[in-house]
């Protein structure tokens, strides 16, 4: 049996700079602030990050965009953080958009191993720009590559020592997905309880896809 919670310090090594680092969260639901601010403290360069949103100022993902860290971002939507757009339109940073269907499934398709997959959406938009259009039967589809990452960084409700994680409600968003599709693996975990104590239907991610797990919020330091 492994034990893979660790420290922040431990977590602080094993993260470089020029990165891609993939952030779980929706509008900050979900988003592991923790790990978020442990990138800021190693003041983290030329990073590329895969999440949904750049939530709101000062929160979450927000916080890399405001401290010019990011050098690629990957994402459905800007709309709710005004310095993530300043810096697009400044030519600051590059944004990659993705229709939030084929963001969740370029995803899907990396952890599955996949090549990639067909879509018709985007097919005659800018979405499609650069990319190869294949036709089935009467139909143009968009051949949509995997998306994968160095590091995901993602927060889970509950997990055990061993690293089976549970999520609650909403917070689960992009999150298992993405734990299936990095390399490297670390979770900021609401509650850890003890290995064998969960009810294994309640596992939403297994183990297997874990790396490291330090608490959340900062009253466990």
């Amino acid at each position: 049996m492994m034990d893979k919670v660790t420290n922040i310090e431990e977590i602080k090594k094993s993260v470089t700079a020029g990165k891609t680092i993939m952030i779980g969260g929706f509008l900050n639901v979900g988003a592991p602030e923790k790990l978020v601010d442990m990138l800021i403290e190693k003041d983290m360069k030329d990073l590329t990050i895969i999440t949904n949103d750049t939530s709101f100022p000062g929160k979450g993902p927000a916080k890399l965009i405001e401290r010019k860290m990011v050098k690629k971002l990957i994402c459905t939507h800007i709309g709710t953080n005004p310095e993530t757009g300043r810096q697009l339109n400044a030519g600051e940073i590059e944004v990659e958009f993705n229709p939030q269907g084929t963001f969740v499934e370029r995803i899907r398709s990396a952890g599955a191993g996949l090549g990639g997959f067909l879509t018709p959406t985007g097919v005659g938009t800018l979405v499609a720009q650069g990319k190869q259009i294949i036709s089935v039967g009467d139909r143009d589809y968009i051949l949509e590559l995997p998306l994968k990452a160095d590091i995901a960084l993602i927060k889970a409700w509950k997990a055990d020592r061993m690293g089976n994680l549970v999520y609650r409600r909403s917070a689960r968003n992009f999150t298992p997905l993405m734990a299936m599709a990095a390399e490297l693996v670390i979770v900021e975990a609401e509650n850890i309880v003890e290995t064998g104590s969960l009810d294994p239907d309640e596992v939403m991610t297994p183990s297997i896809l874990v790396d490291m797990i330090i608490p959340g919020g900062y009253e466990n330091e």
